[in-house]
């Protein structure tokens, strides 16, 4: 809505030859958007404390927001609990990737009394998939610390 605002008042400008230099000067008068913070315009002294004061009132209240405080003990009780439940069903996947290291390495004592002469192929292939399942363990493993302290 601004824009055609805009552009209506500097179409009606340009029509006369007295007004083309009025918006010349205008558009030379509008400063060039930096990204330093050297240029950006001052307000008067009043204001400059009244945002100190705005910005340090913000960040207090975002560092007291991280932990929430309810009013009652059972409310405080029960967010406990449901971060430790949150946190045992997320740990359950450590098992998962126990199971799949035995599983990697139970394949390749198989595979090695099969064929002997591929041992080394099979053991750096048995290497690669255990590095996949202990890194899907490390990840649960993340998760279910932040179930419990975020």
């Amino acid at each position: 809505m601004a824009s055609k605002m805009l552009t209506s008042r500097i179409a009606t400008m340009a029509t006369s030859s007295v007004a083309r230099s009025t918006v010349r000067s205008q558009f030379a008068a509008v400063p060039k958007r930096t990204f330093t913070s050297a240029l950006r315009p001052q307000g008067s002294a009043f204001q400059t404390p009244k945002r100190t004061i705005q910005a340090t009132v913000a960040r207090q209240a975002f560092q007291a927001q991280a932990r929430r405080n309810y009013s009652s003990e059972i409310a405080n009780a029960l967010v406990e609990v449901s971060s430790n439940v949150g946190m045992g069903t997320a740990a359950i996947g450590l098992g998962g990737a126990a199971i799949g290291i035995g599983m990697v390495f139970a394949a390749l004592i198989q595979g090695v009394a099969r064929n002997p002469s591929l041992r080394g192929q099979l053991f750096s292939n048995a290497i690669l998939g255990f590095a996949f399942v202990e890194a899907m363990g490390l990840f649960d493993l993340m998760v279910a610390m932040m179930a419990k302290f975020l």
